[in-house]
């Protein structure tokens, strides 16, 4: 079987060729870090990433000439590329109905709250400003945007990365020549990146989709979902991946912006028990189970569409933040919170990769 080739187990190409000293991404986590986690991992040796999905064009230039003002060093920069739902009255009017009692007890009418986005996808607009700094490396949730977009990002020699949940997605990255795919695990923290099939039942664990998008693809494969101790990196490295990509790990480090309600969380025993839920977003993703998502049940059919859910519990959320309360809070974690440590990202890397 191709995934158990020793010649591909061992094969330290792609993050050679990357300029790493460490076959290790930390992943892009939206919400929770900026420029400072991804200079930090850079700096030790992996590939430091940044979520630019809530960013506009000026904040992306913003954190760009920060990264590159710090350090030399690879870093990766990620996109959503989801389409922009149409505006749906009678969902949105349910939505505010429903969540009307939540406001309530905060203090706020949610008649009265305006609702946007919130994440914006990948555009011209964020292509022009990542032209002029021509990062290393390029990734993409949800698929991939246009072949004119994507042209764009290869012109400059930016290697393109994609996430993909199913042997099927997989194959549909490697028919449009990305440099790379990352096997997103069920177990992962934060939103799924499907985008050819919503039948989650479809989605697999790290330790089963591995192996078989190995066996699909002739590209190198980065495993991601549930990595979180330097044991997990060396099995994932041992099972044929290529990479290994990290993000729960290093929400409690110095440089991440997890705030303060999150981080007891993590730090609790209300982390083992994560679920999907799309009540934040309108997209499934994975947090710890908290209130809302217990009285609503983490999967619903009352949020709007992905991303337009979040216009809504975003003033939520934060009126409850300021109490003190995350019932209302998208806790995102992956299922395994074990490697979790207060410490510097340049730390949490180190220790990652003591094994291998």
């Amino acid at each position: 079987m191709k995934f158990l080739d020793t010649e591909r187990v061992h094969d330290m190409s792609f993050y050679k060729s990357l300029g790493l000293s460490y076959p290790l991404i930390q992943a892009p986590m939206l919400g929770i870090q900026g420029s400072a986690m991804a200079i930090a991992c850079s700096e030790a040796g992996a590939l430091g990433s940044l979520p630019c999905a809530m960013l506009n064009a000026e904040k992306l230039e913003e954190e760009l000439v920060t990264i590159k003002g710090a350090t030399s060093k690879p870093v990766n920069v990620n996109f959503f590329v989801h389409e922009d739902p149409a505006p749906n009255a009678s969902r949105d009017v349910k939505w505010r109905e429903t969540l009307a009692p939540y406001f309530n007890e905060v203090g706020l009418n949610s008649a009265e709250v305006k609702a946007g986005p919130g994440r914006a996808p990948f555009s011209s607009d964020m292509a022009d400003v990542l032209e002029k700094f021509k990062p290393e490396v390029v990734s993409f949730h949800f698929g991939l945007p246009s072949s004119e977009l994507l042209q764009r990002v290869r012109s400059w020699g930016a290697r393109i990365l994609s996430s993909a949940t199913t042997v099927e997605e997989a194959v549909f990255l490697a028919d449009q020549s990305v440099d790379a795919v990352i096997a997103q695990g069920l177990e992962a923290g934060g939103h799924r990146g499907h985008f050819l099939s919503d039948d989650i039942t479809k989605q697999l664990g790290v330790f089963s989709l591995l192996p078989q998008i190995k066996q699909a693809i002739d590209l190198p494969v980065i495993a991601a979902g549930g990595i979180a101790s330097p044991k997990e990196v060396k099995a994932m490295l041992e099972l044929g991946a290529d990479m290994v990509q990290v993000g729960t790990s290093y929400m409690l480090c110095d440089e991440a912006n997890t705030i303060s309600l999150h981080r007891e969380a993590l730090k609790s025993s209300d982390a083992q028990h994560t679920a999907l839920t799309n009540l934040f977003s309108g997209r499934p993703a994975r947090g710890i189970v908290n209130r809302l998502m217990r009285e609503l049940g983490p999967m619903s059919e009352l949020p709007p569409e992905f991303p337009l859910a979040g216009g809504l519990i975003g003033p939520l959320k934060a009126a409850a933040e300021k109490q003190g309360i995350h019932d209302f809070s998208s806790l995102w974690a992956g299922q395994n919170t074990t490697g979790c440590k207060e410490v510097s990202a340049v730390d949490m890397t180190k220790w990652l990769v003591s094994e291998i």
